[in-house]
């Protein structure tokens, strides 16, 4: 590896100046509710940052689990990462066209996940873009590769690891959806889902984490964030959101806040809310 990668965040001073170095591996990860009105990959041929390779979320998901984006078998993912150019001698660095950070953070999650050096590009391509750099409608492809992981499987939680935590309480839970959907004053976007939240959990929307020019705060300030929410970076958290996307926003923040015990929820809201005897709190 000769390209020293500073993360979890790099910035678009940083990816200028090694935007053609041979060990990069650039992805474009956007992705959008379908209530969005948006597709991330209509948006990545109309314009991208040169040398991006677009990465379909729903294509690295695994297909045959029954909520949207669960985290294949590691031996999937790395076929799958190693169709997409990544090799154990790559750094990545991922972006998206959010401005928030929106779904860039869960590719970084799961390359994290699998020992992948990675990092975001702080602001996505509306912070490129503003700052005047360029950008192609040229379709860039990485030659395939072998990728071997290194697993961490600290990094998740499934269903049964959070029915124990429901009843002992060893890990506190961040929800990064939006207040109305935390509270149940909001429908959630799925049919067959619950409203509320995770009995305990406590509400960091993933949008409150970055200043209006999309940059994430800084750690000071993230460190605020979270401590008025109730929350202890030097304990255990779990992220959870809808279905795993926004969750690893809140991830990234954690990070650069100083947390170092940290996991995502895979199956989120979408698979805890649709349980008959999972136990759901509302309000604030």
């Amino acid at each position: 590896m000769s390209l020293d990668l500073p993360t979890p965040l790099v910035s678009t001073t940083w990816l200028a100046a090694h935007l053609h170095d041979p060990s990069l591996r650039l992805f474009d990860a956007s992705w959008y509710l379908p209530t969005a009105g948006r597709s991330g990959h209509a948006e990545y041929e109309a314009a991208h940052i040169p040398g991006a390779v677009f990465a379909d979320l729903d294509a690295l998901a695994d297909e045959r689990a029954p909520y949207p984006h669960t985290m294949p078998s590691p031996e999937r993912l790395a076929e799958r990462l190693g169709a997409l150019g990544i090799g154990n001698g790559h750094v990545v660095v991922v972006y998206d066209g959010s401005g928030q950070n929106f779904s860039a953070p869960r590719l970084w999650w799961m390359l994290r996940t699998m020992g992948a050096t990675v990092a975001v590009l702080d602001g996505g391509l509306p912070r490129w873009r503003a700052e005047g750099h360029a950008v192609t409608t040229d379709v860039t492809t990485y030659p395939a590769t072998t990728f071997s992981p290194n697993v961490d499987p600290s990094r998740w939680r499934d269903l049964a690891d959070m029915r124990r935590n429901a009843s002992d309480g060893g890990e506190q839970v961040v929800d990064a959806r939006s207040p109305g959907r935390f509270s149940a004053e909001e429908a959630e976007p799925r049919a067959g889902v619950r409203g509320g939240h995770i009995p305990g959990a406590r509400n960091v929307h993933y949008a409150t984490l970055v200043d209006g020019d999309g940059l994430l705060l800084p750690a000071e300030a993230l460190q605020a964030r979270f401590a008025a929410a109730g929350m202890q970076l030097d304990g255990p958290i779990t992220a959870s959101c809808g279905t795993g996307i926004t969750a690893c926003a809140v991830l990234l923040a954690l990070d650069v806040a100083g947390a170092r015990q940290t996991a995502l929820y895979d199956g989120s809201w979408t698979e805890w809310g649709s349980q008959a005897d999972t136990p759901v709190a509302t309000g604030h």
